[in-house]
């Protein structure tokens, strides 16, 4: 074991896994469920989508055409070698919440009634105001793919239409503000039931009375008395929530089945935006990024998920089914690596109970391998993947072993809302969604003056702006290829990785949201 794990961890001594093929298992005889593309709205020919996978001169491709809702820009750029093909991919669309005869998860699924990707601004604006109320929600998605490109292609394909899938469910309730949704569906909730002055005069029962009326008691009628009626009070913004966390659970189900009938290489991050009934629900699965740029204020719209940020989640699961740890792991961290020479002695560590750090007694078991090994980017769960949230990843084992990865890895989202009826947006207030190779070399701050200079410069009437501003952005994380490899302001080491970037005007939100009402 210790063979297989010095050679994995030779790939984070470099900062970066080998792509992660050594550690997927591929399917060379199975079909791809889809060939390797760039995103639909791109609109590249075949000779474009080849021109830009070179690495030497990683061209940065942008939108043909202003035509994605909202006037949104879009901008990306293959990595500097890290693996052939670009593995980020994207997705944008208008979908319309009908009823569909086919279930998204079949493989022979086609959308019947589902907007064109590319809807025009004039189109976008023509949309009846009770079409909008009533059918149509706006969907961005970034999705950031690690050994191969095939989940990421897949997820593009895929994830908006299990959104569409809960979401339609729920769709009736979502049309009336007033109502609150049903614990059950097709009934009618007791507490709308009752009368205003209902409490009042259960007041004036008595005790021996109200008990008598309590469901369970003996002779009680079988409904409970409104007293006693105790229900937990769900918003209604509650239900797009889990529509969207169910879609990730759904995606990640399809993707597993899939994998058996076709080849559907890697993982991927997921990190997506969702515009319904006037309001922004932010889901991220992953390193990828969202913030919003309002009036020079940055608000955060997102959090990265890494070994890091969740070693508490990680170590208490390993904790509690240690044998997925293979026997060849151990769940606590120490400060660095325990050695023979220390056992016996008290030791700096931290379970998954503790924030802190404490001393303990080095025992024999604990000079196995650490569960989450590294700091930073370097930072590798089971000496493998650097991520821990995301889709896919269903074949990923520990190098040379048959120790899974994937029960560690959630495909669960997390996801925040924000109103944009609560502000009043100009044309540079913005939200930017962007995978981790834009972060991994600019910050927050860098990424907001950036964007924020680039749109005081243009004429705010211009559509093409927003695609510039992101085209610039891109090329600030790129940076310029001098002798001593790709190099950003500052004369600092410029991104190296795959980058893509959505820029949203929240503007054209206020536009949508007054067809809402």
């Amino acid at each position: 074991m210790i063979t297989r794990v010095r050679s994995a961890v030779s790939s984070i001594i470099g900062g970066i896994m080998a792509s992660g093929s050594s550690a997927h298992e591929n399917h060379p005889d199975l079909p791809l469920r889809f060939p390797y593309s760039r995103p639909d709205f791109l609109t590249l020919s075949p000779d474009e989508v080849e021109c830009s996978a070179d690495h030497i001169s990683r061209p940065i491709l942008i939108l043909k055409e202003m035509k994605l809702p909202w006037a949104a820009g879009y901008a990306e750029v293959i990595n500097a070698g890290k693996s052939a093909l670009n593995e980020d991919q994207a997705c944008c669309e208008v979908v319309e919440l009908r009823k569909r005869p086919a279930d998204p998860s079949s493989p022979s699924y086609t959308p019947t009634r589902r907007r064109s990707s590319l809807p025009s601004a004039d189109v976008l604006e023509s949309i009846d105001s009770s079409e909008v109320k009533e059918q149509n929600f706006h969907y961005w998605a970034l999705f950031d793919g690690h050994g191969g490109s095939g989940a990421a292609v897949f997820a593009a394909k895929f994830l908006h239409l299990h959104i569409e899938e809960q979401l339609q469910e729920v769709l009736e309730i979502l049309q009336n503000p007033s109502l609150q949704p049903p614990t059950c569906l097709g009934e009618e909730n007791p507490i709308h039931q009752l009368h205003p002055s209902a409490g009042c005069s259960q007041r004036g029962l008595s005790r021996a009375a109200s008990l008598r009326g309590a469901a369970g008691a003996p002779g009680s009628p079988n409904t409970m008395a409104p007293r006693f009626f105790m229900e937990k009070k769900i918003k209604q913004e509650s239900l797009v929530v889990g529509a969207i966390e169910n879609a990730f659970k759904e995606m990640d189900a399809h993707i597993s089945r899939e994998r058996m009938v076709y080849s559907i290489s890697g993982g991927c991050t997921a990190l997506v935006v969702v515009y319904l009934l006037g309001k922004l629900y932010v889901a991220n699965a992953g390193d990828s990024r969202a913030l919003i740029i309002r009036g020079g204020e940055i608000i955060p719209m997102s959090s990265s998920f890494t070994p890091e940020s969740e070693r508490q989640r990680l170590q208490f699961l390993a904790h509690l089914q240690p044998s997925l740890l293979g026997n060849d792991f151990t769940h606590l961290e120490f400060p660095r690596r325990v050695t023979k020479k220390e056992l016996g002695k008290r030791m700096l560590y931290r379970d998954f109970t503790m924030n802190g750090w404490a001393y303990k007694t080095v025992q024999e078991e604990d000079l196995k391998f650490p569960l989450i090994y590294g700091e930073g980017k370097k930072a590798r769960v089971l000496a493998t993947i650097g991520i821990t949230r995301g889709l896919g990843d269903h074949d990923l084992k520990v190098h040379d072993s048959d120790i899974a990865i994937k029960p560690f890895l959630s495909c669960s989202p997390e996801v925040k809302i924000y109103n944009l009826s609560q502000f009043e947006h100009g044309a540079d207030d913005v939200m930017i969604l962007a995978t981790d190779g834009l972060w991994d070399v600019l910050s927050n701050q860098e990424v907001a003056e950036a964007v924020s200079g680039f749109l005081g410069n243009c004429d705010p009437d211009d559509q093409h702006r927003y695609t510039m501003a992101a085209q610039d952005l891109v090329m600030k994380a790129r940076g310029v290829l001098r002798d001593r490899g790709w190099r950003i302001a500052g004369d600092r080491l410029g991104s190296g990785d795959d980058i893509s970037v959505f820029i949203i005007p929240l503007m054209h939100g206020t536009i949508n949201r007054v067809s809402d009402k």
